[in-house]
């Protein structure tokens, strides 16, 4: 009789050996207040040095939305549209979520390393919780954009209230995604100094700064692409729930969701799979 064997006979299980998903999924469901305290504490810590704390949450973003918006702006002319200042505060405000939660989620487990090979838990609850404190640094910017929009002439409407579950499925969607280059960035740690290239690209071509229909109003085939883009589907979605004269198909509801379902089942996959290895390799 083997010693694994034998080890079975009386119970006993390999350290740190991968739970089957169900099984992963309950721990790391049951850690969900570490998790928010994870995040919770970290966003603190961030702060911690900054004279203006809390606030370089709001003025951050704000800061690159005019820096943005005016350069980019006086190159686009009329092709801007009337609304521009408010297309490009929600179009940077949300990107910012985005991409705090791809860059910190790639860092997640390679940052945390003492972390991972000093105790058992599941490594799950370390993207989870990069999200989770994109999340709570967004909170603020969504409070300065409901105060902004009012003054740009966007008055709140009941349709606002749509961007409750558009940003629930835009929190699974980053969560995927984080999952996603977590486990990437653990085998591939030069993958952390190419991933802000990526999200550059993904800010000049999200649709974040322009009018998608109005750039590209002379080549259909584009505009079909976008179609499928879930970072433009959701920037599009927001800006006609929040401004109500943008016009988008009601599909991206569902194509947004498909992405969103898709990379969060995928990126747990792909993470799950590797659990034995962090903190090894």
């Amino acid at each position: 009789m083997s010693l694994a064997d034998i080890a079975a006979q009386h119970g006993l299980h390999r350290v740190g050996a991968r739970p089957k998903l169900g099984k992963y999924l309950k721990q790391t469901w049951d850690r969900r207040d570490f998790i928010i305290a994870l995040a919770r504490y970290r966003l603190q810590s961030d702060l911690a040095n900054n004279r203006l704390g809390v606030l370089w949450l709001v003025l951050r973003p704000l800061l690159n939305a005019i820096v943005y918006g005016v350069i980019f702006g006086l190159l686009q002319g009329p092709n801007r549209g009337a609304d521009y200042p408010a297309v490009v505060v929600t179009g940077v405000f949300l990107f910012e979520y985005f991409s705090s939660s791809l860059s910190r989620g790639a860092k997640s487990v390679t940052g945390n390393r003492s972390l991972v090979q000093s105790l058992a838990f599941p490594r799950l609850t370390l993207p989870v919780a990069e999200v989770i404190e994109g999340f709570f640094s967004l909170l603020p910017s969504l409070a300065v954009l409901a105060v902004l929009l009012p003054i740009l002439g966007h008055w709140p409407t009941w349709s606002w209230l749509l961007m409750i579950p558009l940003l629930v499925i835009f929190t699974v969607f980053n969560a995927g995604v984080a999952m996603f280059v977590a486990r990437l960035t653990v085998h591939v740690q030069d993958l952390t100094q190419f991933l802000p290239f990526v999200t550059r690209i993904l800010f000049y071509t999200s649709g974040v700064l322009f009018n998608v229909d109005t750039i590209f109003k002379t080549y259909p085939w584009v505009l079909q692409l976008y179609d499928f883009h879930p970072v433009y589907q959701v920037l599009r979605i927001a800006r006609s729930v929040l401004m109500g004269n943008q016009v988008y198909d009601p599909m991206y509801w569902w194509y947004f969701s498909a992405w969103a379902l898709v990379a969060f089942v995928g990126g747990l996959l792909f993470f799950w799979v590797a659990e034995e290895r962090y903190g090894r390799d």
